[in-house]
């Protein structure tokens, strides 16, 4: 089966078309520039807001879509119409040009957890409101809502995905203000001292790289009868105090914990560092599942790195 992968060369990305073509799938890669694409998949360069360069990516037809192509947080925040025209206009011309396929193709949404807002409510599960603040949060839900409805409709067989924490990112910038978790790591792999703008008590929800792309895989193949009705689903992810996870880092790279300072900044906290227990029973029905402890998550995330 050819699947075609928007974002396919940013960080997700790439480990989801390298677990597909190790599947023996055929893959059509979309991103600005085919650099970063992963070779053996057939790359389009370009801007997925241009009809031409949809086109071009499915002039072979689409059987399943991974829509991973995203303005992310920081970055819509600081442009708002940049992250309307790729988080929503692009995506939902995208999903109208896949319908017209006629084929009813499988269609993976990668969504985020900025959907339930900040601050969080003390518990999050599968009943939990999406309330988001931020444009980021805001634009997903309203396209978690798309997928739903062009499934309704018969026209696409959608599965959304809210993505927790994932570890870890390369160096560089990324748009996504909880890059610190990710540089985390790089400075302790690299025996630097590292300052943490949360405290050690701060708390994430997060999946290490590989355990994202094999859940993505997942939702090509699932039973949708297993979904809820509104299609979308809550990874499973582990709740990890930062302590602990810099404590973690530090035993696998060899380094002293004491590398790490904290000084928290209260609203990047409140933001990134409160996340409540977190339930996903839907998410677990469908078959999707979580890092198996936290040392599996860091020896994963650093053999990635």
């Amino acid at each position: 089966m050819t699947i075609v992968v928007t974002g396919a060369g940013g960080f997700v990305g790439r480990a989801l078309v390298r677990q597909l073509l190790a599947a023996g799938h055929g893959v059509v890669g979309i991103d600005t520039v085919a650099g970063g694409i992963p070779a053996g998949a057939r790359a389009i360069a370009g801007d997925l807001g241009e009809a031409s360069v949809r086109a071009a990516a499915l002039a072979d037809g689409c059987k399943a879509l991974i829509h991973l192509a995203t303005v992310p947080g920081g970055a819509a925040e600081a442009d708002p119409a940049a992250s309307r025209r790729i988080n929503v206009d692009a995506m939902y011309d995208l999903l109208l040009e896949v319908a017209e396929t006629g084929v009813r193709p499988r269609v993976v949404f990668a969504s985020s957890i900025a959907v339930f807002g900040d601050p969080l409510p003390a518990h999050v599960d599968d009943a939990t409101p999406l309330v988001p603040k931020m444009i980021y949060g805001g634009h997903k839900a309203m396209m978690e809502q798309a997928v739903a409805m062009f499934s309704n409709r018969g026209l696409i067989e959608g599965v959304t995905v809210r993505l927790p924490g994932i570890l870890a990112r390369p160096k560089g910038p990324s748009g996504l203000k909880s890059a610190f978790i990710s540089d985390l790591f790089h400075a302790l792999k690299a025996g630097e001292p590292f300052i943490c703008p949360v405290s050690a008590g701060a708390t994430i929800w997060a999946q290490s790289i590989t355990c994202c792309a094999a859940n993505l895989v997942h939702a090509l193949a699932l039973d949708a009868a297993l979904l809820p009705p509104t299609r979308a689903v809550t990874l499973p992810a582990l709740r990890i105090a930062m302590g602990d996870l810099a404590a973690e880092i530090a035993r696998q790279c060899g380094v002293e914990p004491n590398l790490v300072s904290w000084e928290p900044d209260t609203a990047l906290e409140a933001m990134f560092g409160a996340q409540p227990p977190l339930e996903t029973p839907a998410a677990e029905r469908a078959g999707f599942a979580p890092d198996g402890d936290l040392s599996h998550l860091v020896a994963s995330a650093l053999a990635a790195l």
